[in-house]
């Protein structure tokens, strides 16, 4: 439950430093994809999707510091995104909703703006720009959906929510859709699938909670985040009557759980036994697993819910003494009409049977007051439905386009390959009938020559020395070629070094900050090996003439060594490496102490390149 008032108020002012960002006017020709984020809003991001509370105390240390005053249009707009996102994930309601929803305009500008995307060296972990736009876009979308559902605007927030899925799924492939891309589509799948359910929409929840389910288990959303979706998916096929599936789904869901314990289990446990009764497995069994959980109950809302389900089953068997004792503290205490309407229900039968008139009268005044008409929850559906039909068109319609380039494709790989060999053929034959014919002229040339001179064996003796020749001077080109020295300038200009430097500088590492916040940053096994292969080609001697003096060193230690040639320092090494600041620095002294390093190690290096 979304907690109000006071504390919403407090963190409203405490982020109001965001809030005030001035607005800068956006240049003539429309908005680039050359925005970048300030490494301190980078920082939150990359720490909201681990540990969201800590996001948060640092989002409101920013939000007061200076900095936060002179925020550029970008980030601005990710300023509110972040808040946003962190309320929600803190559990608060929506308090900036008028900055995101202008936020949400944005950046679906940026990813529509019809510019080139700059040439940025090495692909990093978030894409391309345009790519890192639509993630921002499309969480930008997913956010105002949250704020609408919060309002009870649920065909809105269906809206956001598609829209969402559109913007990621036109900009990325499947196999692009790991790690925090496959954890947001799992989100945005699961609060659709949670939607629909509300709705009654079983089938529409069951297509949504089972992509929820396939992008969790590539990126788990929490540790009982498959095991959840599993439950919710078992309820509904429990709403469509199909008990049988709906039990299969609950006992996946406890394989699932990494511990036997928690809400999670006792809903997945509620959930179960209430099925098993269905299947008929008689009360004794479910009503003994009921009470468990009833005695691991934390707060009134839970033990509520566990008094539903026993209630439904002394009601279901005709104990109506055993089901009021249940039944009624949920029609007396609880604000939750999912669990209050089924409750007056059931008290209003067993009333009119007990004879208490006025207690069944009371039911029946709770149950006719004024909700939604049945006309407006059947336009409601109807509206989801479309929503969601057309969604689903879409994306079948882009399915088939794609598959038929793909087929396209397929094609031209299969008859290029052809075309290419038969030509390589026609052409080996042409240039063999050519040179068989020159051989022929040659040969009689030679032979005419050989008897009119006499000289063909001091021919042949000549041809020898000249090939020797020829031997001798590719092996001299080859010791000069070995002799040349290194080119350590053509090193720091090779891509791989140029996005090194470049991430260094927007990255602007702390040796005090904990290295997994920049885990974002970190070179991947792909990206090392670029940068050995740098050094192989452009620093050959150097590396050779270290690994004979130093044979200790590992591979490892020449990774480092190649970094601080780079100018890289220890705090740089941490992020980049995704090791701890101290263990970098430990590494460093070994080598130093290794090479007998008098000087700095970077200093120590140089020079030994400079020898050379």
């Amino acid at each position: 439950m979304k907690r109000h008032a006071l504390i919403g108020f407090l963190l409203l002012l405490a982020l109001a430093a965001c809030v005030k960002a001035p607005k800068v006017p956006e240049p003539a020709e429309g908005p680039t994809l050359t925005e970048r984020a300030i490494p301190e809003l980078a920082a939150i991001d990359s720490l909201m999707w681990q540990r969201p509370d800590s996001a948060f105390a640092q989002l409101r240390q920013f939000a007061a510091s200076p900095q936060a005053d002179s925020l550029d249009v970008f980030n601005g707009h990710y300023c509110q995104l972040l808040i946003s996102e962190l309320l929600y994930k803190n559990n608060y309601a929506q308090t900036n909703r008028a900055q995101l929803q202008q936020a949400v305009p944005y950046f679906d500008s940026l990813v529509l703006a019809k510019v080139p995307e700059p040439v940025e060296g090495p692909t990093i972990i978030e894409g391309p720009p345009r790519q890192r736009t639509a993630f921002l876009s499309a969480r930008a979308h997913y956010i105002n959906g949250v704020g609408h559902y919060e309002q009870s605007q649920v065909a809105e927030a269906c809206a956001e929510y598609l829209k969402a899925l559109e913007t990621m799924e036109n900009h990325f492939q499947e196999k692009d859709l790991t790690g925090k891309k496959a954890r947001f589509m799992a989100y945005t799948y699961n609060r659709l699938g949670e939607l629909f359910s509300a709705q009654f929409m079983m089938e529409p929840a069951i297509i949504c909670l089972e992509q929820s389910l396939v992008f969790c288990k590539i990126a788990p959303t929490s540790p009982f985040g498959v095991s959840n979706t599993l439950m919710q998916l078992g309820r509904q096929y429990e709403k469509l009557g199909q008990k049988e599936k709906a039990n299969e789904y609950y006992e996946q869901a406890l394989e699932a759980l990494p511990i036997h314990q928690g809400l999670i289990y006792r809903d997945i446990i509620t959930r179960k036994a209430f099925c098993d009764y269905q299947l008929g497995v008689g009360k004794e069994q479910p009503l003994d697993d009921l009470r468990q959980v009833l005695a691991q109950a934390t707060g009134e809302a839970e033990v509520l819910t566990r008094y539903l389900a026993i209630g439904d089953i002394f009601f279901e068997e005709g104990l109506y003494d055993s089901a009021l004792l249940y039944l009624e503290p949920i029609f007396e205490h609880d604000e939750n009409l999912a669990r209050k309407v089924p409750a007056a229900n059931y008290l209003r039968i067993i009333y009119d049977s007990l004879g208490y008139e006025d207690k069944a009268n009371e039911c029946m005044r709770f149950l006719a007051k004024p909700n939604k008409s049945e006309g407006e929850n059947k336009a409601l559906v109807s509206q989801l439905e479309g929503l969601f039909q057309n969604y689903l068109n879409q994306k079948q319609e882009q399915k088939a386009a794609q598959e038929k380039r793909e087929a396209v494709l397929r094609t031209v790989k299969i008859l290029v390959p052809i075309a290419l060999v038969v030509a390589a053929v026609i052409i080996a034959i042409i240039r063999k009938r050519g040179k068989k014919h020159l051989a022929q002229q040659q040969q009689a040339h030679w032979m005419e020559q050989a008897a009119l001179s006499g000289r063909l064996k001091r021919s042949n003796e000549k041809l020898r020395d000249v090939s020797k020749q020829l031997e001798a001077s590719l092996a001299k080109n080859s010791a000069l070629e070995a002799e040349a020295p290194d080119d350590y300038s053509a090193f720091l200009n090779t891509p791989i070094s140029l996005y090194i430097v470049r991430l260094v500088h927007e990255g602007q590492f702390k040796a005090k900050i904990d290295y997994l916040i920049y885990k974002d940053s970190a070179l991947s096994k792909e990206q090392l090996l670029a940068l050995r292969d740098a050094a192989k080609n452009h620093l050959p001697r150097f590396i050779l003439q270290i690994r004979q003096e130093f044979p200790s060193l590992t591979d490892s230690d020449m990774d480092y060594c190649y970094l601080i040639l780079l100018g890289l320092n220890e705090a740089d090494i941490s992020a980049l490496m995704q090791r701890a600041y101290t263990t970098v620095c430990d590494r460093s002294r070994k080598i130093s102490r290794i090479i007998g390093a008098n000087d700095s190690l970077y200093q120590t290096l140089r020079d030994r390149l400079s020898e050379r």
